[in-house]
């Protein structure tokens, strides 16, 4: 196929489809305009990576064009205009989109991950720049950037987890390190079956328990932020993270469901917010 603008390839998925919170209303409303412009820009750059039938060339032009949008090289691409004109008019650091555009090349041109480290790399690029971007729009100190991290490296690997089979299946990507695979004697085919094998549920569980380690490290990642409805909403992410990280310890994502239902999900969100506003 041939697509003329990055829109082109975009998923028609929003910000109300994800697994976790995005600029929800617990965000100050001064706050969500940068929030969302951000958010657009990143939902298209990853719609343009998994898009299933374009091409790797048209996939990595269609992400310098963005990229040239946040530098002002070009406004071809209105999502990388409108957070580009966000940025200069909150004094926001352009690195957090252009970070996320490394970890989008990486997408298309590397479909396997040779360890954990090499992994965590990818969410370096992936996942920390989102969080950080939030809290720079929030003017949180960047002390907290260290539980942000591992905050945001853990919702990636988890979500990792919850599509493995799918990612397989449609992309042939494979997130899970492939010398933890070849430990495990788990061959990447397995995760095209209807079920899990043993070994690679085991597989899957210990890497949902490094998941909780992760989490372990961003405990106290809410109560560090200044803003309290900000604060309230990590704390959600946070208590939506260890729910999630602790069913894939025991269900199998190529057969079970691993994501909330509704109720649920609001269920663990209004106790976390609760517990988060009780701290104050």
């Amino acid at each position: 196929m041939t697509a003329s603008t990055a829109a082109d390839l975009a998923s028609g998925k929003g910000h109300t489809d994800e697994n976790f919170p995005v600029a929800s209303v617990l965000i100050a409303p001064q706050y969500r305009a940068p929030v969302m412009a951000y958010y657009r820009f990143a939902r298209l750059a990853d719609d343009i990576a998994d898009h299933e039938t374009a091409t790797p060339a048209e996939k990595l032009a269609r992400l310098e064009a963005m990229r040239a949008g946040i530098t002002g090289e070009s406004d071809a691409e209105p999502s990388a205009v409108a957070l580009r004109e966000v940025m200069a008019e909150r004094g926001l650091d352009s690195v957090h989109a252009l970070d996320l555009l490394e970890a989008f090349r990486r997408d298309v041109t590397k479909l396997r991950y040779e360890s954990w480290d090499d992994l965590m790399d990818y969410c370096r690029y992936s996942a920390m720049p989102v969080g950080r971007f939030v809290l720079d729009v929030h003017g949180e100190s960047r002390a907290t950037w260290a539980q942000n991290d591992a905050l945001c490296a853990a919702l990636q690997i988890i979500n990792h987890l919850q599509d493995c089979g799918k990612d397989f299946r449609t992309i042939d990507r494979v997130y899970l390190p492939q010398d933890l695979m070849k430990a495990a004697g788990v061959k990447v085919e397995e995760l095209g079956a209807d079920r899990a094998s043993p070994a690679l549920q085991q597989l899957l569980s210990a890497l949902a328990e490094r998941c909780q380690h992760l989490l372990a490290e961003s405990a106290p990642f809410a109560r560090s932020i200044r803003d309290r409805r900000l604060g309230v909403e990590v704390a959600v992410i946070q208590r939506l993270a260890v729910s999630l990280s602790a069913r894939l310890r025991r269900r199998d994502p190529l057969s079970e469901r691993v994501h909330h239902g509704k109720a649920e999900a609001l269920f663990l969100a209004s106790g976390a917010a609760l517990g988060r506003l009780v701290a104050f």
